[in-house]
């Protein structure tokens, strides 16, 4: 089930309101994990076991190890295999046996699993809560609804944030409702629901019609990466407003996952506002176990290193997700040995193009199905093609999205935020804006249904990793 489906937003979220709100404290966590389950049941009804039988893993398995600490390390590392052999089982097979036919010339018949869908994202939650409760971090929870309910959560289900245990422990047993928090989930999902349907799916058709065109030109591959790269952070912030926004209407609190990532002036910062719940997971049951920068410069590098090539392969099973991982691992081990220090003395608007260009050319790399079209892709940026500069079908294209590549350009930057904070610095338009937002909201929700209706099925990016 989707977000942005008829059927999510006026049969299943108004019911689920009604219900959950209506029903008592005590029992309002089963009501979560029944209507998470029949959420991922409605699209993936076969996997809803497997996700069922690793939350009944993980629940022994933290149980054990809480209960015998002499054996506690053996029990961690046994339930974390289970949990990462399961994950390469149903997402990574086909990209084994494909690598070793091309290796080995060998003719191994592909099993096509398909990927249950989310499971990276509950996967990592399921395995940092294990982690936290072995290193004490984390209480054991006893209480196996609560735990599934972690686990299963419809909002951030299957595309994130990726949410710890310890952030949302409390809430599990004691949340606030309010009317604050139910407007501001509100608020903050038709924000998220605005992102995807007007602007990240209208750059996903301008990709795709780009694309198509036979007769490609230098700035048509221009186009095509810019307007990805738009498309991408539009889609995926777009989940995560939802998401947030949906845990805030039941009252949870989930972390931030983007943060103008591009107005970083460093690859480095970039990853400090892109997908941020993933890459502290990396640092934290990743990076500083390995040693993280304690142990000398070369060991650095190799943890960096590591970090990257995993967090390519998280992605999907594809060298290019892996190539792209390596290729950031490798540009951020370059800015901490001696970029940095150069960068700094440039002025600001050089190094944001900078963080600008180098994300373009390996999204590129992200979005190709084989390093034989990334690499044709990045050629055409330069004209090494052949292709003439433009033509009439690209200007035409450039004329029809610009307006539309300018909005996203802007709302991908903090502008209209500033902006609304300091025109709410005035009382007379702070209440202006507190009228008209619910009136906006409305009109969203609209216009939205309008495009949905009118429109076929349009899945988040993320969903495929």
């Amino acid at each position: 089930m989707l977000f942005t489906s008829i059927s999510f937003l006026y049969y299943f979220l108004p019911a689920l309101i009604i219900i959950y709100f209506i029903t008592p404290k005590k029992y309002k966590n089963i009501i979560l994990l029944i209507a998470s389950l029949i959420f991922y049941f409605y699209g993936e009804p076969k996997y809803v076991f497997l996700m069922i039988l690793e939350i009944i893993i993980a629940y022994i398995g933290a149980i054990l190890i809480d209960k015998y600490k002499n054996q506690s390390k053996n029990i961690l590392i046994t339930t974390l295999f289970i949990h990462v052999f399961l994950l390469i089982i149903f997402k990574y097979t086909d990209f084994i046996i494909q690598t070793i036919n091309e290796i080995s010339n060998a003719n191994i018949k592909l099993l096509n699993i398909a990927l249950p869908i989310g499971i990276s994202f509950y996967t990592f939650q399921i395995i940092s809560y294990v982690i936290d409760v072995y290193n004490g971090k984390a209480k054991v929870q006893h209480n196996i609804i609560n735990l599934a309910t972690y686990v299963s959560l419809f909002p951030q289900l299957v595309a994130g944030p990726i949410v710890r245990y310890q952030t949302i422990e409390k809430e599990l047993d004691d949340r606030v409702h309010s009317f604050n928090n139910f407007a501001y989930g509100i608020r903050r999902f038709s924000i998220g629901l605005a992102k995807k349907v007007l602007i990240a799916n209208a750059l996903g058709e301008l990709c795709t019609k780009a694309f198509a065109l036979n007769e490609k030109t230098i700035i048509f591959y221009w186009i095509f990466g810019i307007s990805y790269m738009l498309q991408l952070y539009f889609d995926f912030s777009a989940y995560s407003d939802m998401a947030i926004g949906l845990g805030r209407i039941f009252g949870f609190h989930f972390p931030e996952n983007f943060n103008y990532p591009y107005i970083s002036k460093s690859i480095t910062e970039f990853w400090r506002r892109w997908h941020i719940s993933l890459s502290t997971w990396f640092k934290d049951y990743v990076y500083i176990p390995l040693g993280g920068n304690k142990d000398g410069k070369y060991k650095q590098i190799r943890n960096i290193l590591i970090v990257w090539l995993l967090t390519g392969i998280w992605h999907g099973a594809n060298w290019t997700f892996l190539i792209w991982g390596l290729l950031f691992g490798i540009i951020l081990i370059i800015e901490k040995i001696f970029l940095n220090k150069f960068m700094e003395k440039l002025p600001s608007f050089i190094r944001r193009l900078y963080v600008l260009f180098i994300v373009m050319i390996l999204f590129v790399i992200f979005n190709s199905d084989n390093m034989s079209v990334a690499l044709t892709n990045i050629k055409g940026l330069f004209g090494m093609n052949g292709e003439v500069f433009i033509n009439d079908y690209t200007l035409h294209y450039l004329k029809s999205y610009l307006p539309l590549l300018i909005i996203a350009l802007f709302g991908s930057t903090p502008f209209i935020k500033i902006l609304i904070d300091k025109l709410r610095k005035n009382k007379y338009v702070n209440n202006i804006i507190n009228i008209l937002e619910p009136i906006l909201i409305v009109v969203i929700l609209v216009v939205v249904t309008s495009y949905l209706i009118d429109n076929s099925y349009n899945p988040f990016l993320y969903f495929r990793f």
